[in-house]
């Protein structure tokens, strides 16, 4: 039986989902847009909703899902203020959620990558760090949800010097993302550029088959196992 995906928001990376769903053996069950977002009472059923809309819906959207005990992907961002509450009432109710700031599976393995960079660039204060991120000009969070998700694998790695994070918003850029070590004659850098948004729709849906069945919260570092 075809896994029955409920689209939260059919903006650019909500029609990427819709397209590339029959690939993953997934039907879309319904659509969630500004005409029916109040009225859940509306939304079909489903066995997993993947969430790119806007960060500010994000929390009334996901406990309307909880509350209808249906799996979530979540894809948006900008609404990492009200996470901690959001995982304490995921963990109340018998649903499985999985956030992350960008589904790329590249990009995950990037963060993994800046971990352990921070591990060898710690003990070298000579190197300071940066970030840069560029993304196209209608992108509304800046610095964008991978950049400080970046920064937080720096600093959780022991990295403890300050680090400067810039962002650029300009034209249609998919997304780039760079860290940067620089002493005073050598610079290190590491950068993950995406050149189509399709894996970030592609990642949502190897997500949203990971989670079925599944409880809690979780990032996609679970999914990659990292």
């Amino acid at each position: 039986m075809s896994l029955r995906v409920l689209l939260i928001g059919h903006g650019r990376m909500g029609r990427l989902v819709e397209a590339l769903a029959p690939e993953y053996g997934m039907q879309v069950a319904g659509i969630v847009d500004r005409g029916n977002a109040d009225d859940a009472d509306t939304w079909p059923e489903a066995d997993v909703a993947i969430d790119f809309s806007v960060g500010e819906a994000v929390p009334l959207t996901l406990r309307r899902l909880a509350e209808r005990r249906t799996n979530a992907v979540i894809g948006a961002t900008g609404w990492q203020a009200h996470e901690q509450a959001l995982r304490e009432e995921i963990g109340r109710r018998n649903v499985g959620v999985i956030a992350a700031p960008n589904f790329a599976i590249g990009v995950n393995l990037f963060v993994a990558l800046v971990e352990r960079a921070a591990e060898l660039m710690g003990p070298q204060p000579s190197f300071g760090a940066y970030i840069h991120e560029l993304h196209h000009a209608a992108k509304r969070d800046a610095p964008s949800g991978t950049a400080l998700a970046v920064e937080a694998a720096l600093k959780g790695r022991g990295y403890a010097l300050p680090i400067d994070v810039s962002s650029t918003r300009a034209g249609s850029i998919p997304g780039t993302h760079t860290v940067g070590f620089d002493a005073p004659s050598e610079t290190i850098t590491l950068t993950h550029t995406t050149r189509d948004r399709s894996v970030f729709a592609r990642g949502a849906l190897e997500a949203a088959r990971w989670i079925e069945g599944k409880r809690g919260w979780f990032t996609m570092r679970d999914v990659l196992g990292l």
